[in-house]
């Protein structure tokens, strides 16, 4: 092989890969079903885990409305959304409230928290909202609880649960002791929603069963023999998936939507969870 057909064969791959990475698997949805094992007394609970939606001027909202569409279909008793509903400078509350919120209206019990780019200091900085309270609106009108360093304990077809919401790691409103003030040690099996799964030390101090987060969208470029070295999180063993730590159980989500429009090597997902 010559030196020119070499670089060209190198130039090809290369915008082959660009290309890939911009319109293919941004949109190539993952659906997985994963089984959690939490300690349920009673039948089991399948768990819709959304994360990271992103809604944007960059991220098509149909593609959105329909990875929505496709984890509705797996029929789930709750919803559990885990921040970043859209991306701060870029949001798209019009879509956000008038498509793809009223998607998830259909009469299942939703419970979320806020993600850093939902409002807030960190999100202003970044040309974002300097509040959380447009979302919230938005969430309370399309029937989504929100749980703001609060929890609830929820009676679900004769399944009890607890559901602790913390606020955003690193929009300084995560208060994990107003979270969990007032529950007590007998406790049903309790499931925390941390958006930054780097939260988790903190957490470490407070009971739970699982943590459901996001904010990785699974490294969004994961590398051959490297990893996910863009993951924005410090503790990088845990980017994407189901985990076991200090006892307890961890899921971690790839998303729904991503940064500036681009994925390798990890695709976005929908996840069902079947707690037992």
């Amino acid at each position: 092989m010559t030196r020119r057909n070499f670089l060209f064969g190198l130039g090809g791959a290369a915008a082959a890969t660009a290309v890939y990475m911009r319109y293919v698997e941004p949109e190539w949805l993952e659906v997985n079903i994963r089984r959690i094992d939490i300690g349920l007394k009673s039948r089991g609970l399948r768990v819709l885990h959304l994360s990271d939606l992103h809604v944007s001027r960059r991220i098509s909202t149909d593609y959105i409305c329909e990875a929505i569409k496709s984890g509705l279909q797996l029929r789930p008793d709750i919803i559990l959304i885990t921040g970043d509903f859209y991306t701060s400078g870029d949001e798209n509350p019009q879509d956000l409230s008038s498509r793809v919120l009223p998607l998830l209206t259909g009469g299942t019990p939703i419970y979320a928290v806020f993600g850093n780019h939902d409002g807030g200091r960190w999100a202003h900085r970044r040309g974002g909202y300097d509040s959380t309270a447009e979302l919230q609106e938005m969430l309370e009108d399309a029937g989504v609880k929100l749980l703001h360093n609060a929890a609830e304990r929820i009676q679900h077809k004769g399944v009890e649960l607890e559901i602790v919401g913390v606020g955003d790691y690193w929009g300084d409103e995560f208060l994990p002791a107003e979270a969990f003030a007032g529950l007590s040690d007998a406790r049903p099996p309790r499931v925390v929603l941390s958006h930054n799964p780097d939260g988790k030390e903190d957490l470490a101090a407070y009971e739970w069963d699982l943590m459901l987060s996001g904010h990785t969208h699974g490294g969004q470029l994961s590398l051959p023999l490297v990893g996910a070295p863009f993951a924005p999180v410090r503790d990088k063993r845990f980017i994407a998936g189901v985990y076991s730590w200090r006892g307890r159980q961890m899921h971690i989500s790839k998303g729904i939507g991503n940064m500036r429009g681009l994925r390798l090597g990890c695709r976005p997902e929908v996840s069902l969870l079947e707690l037992v």
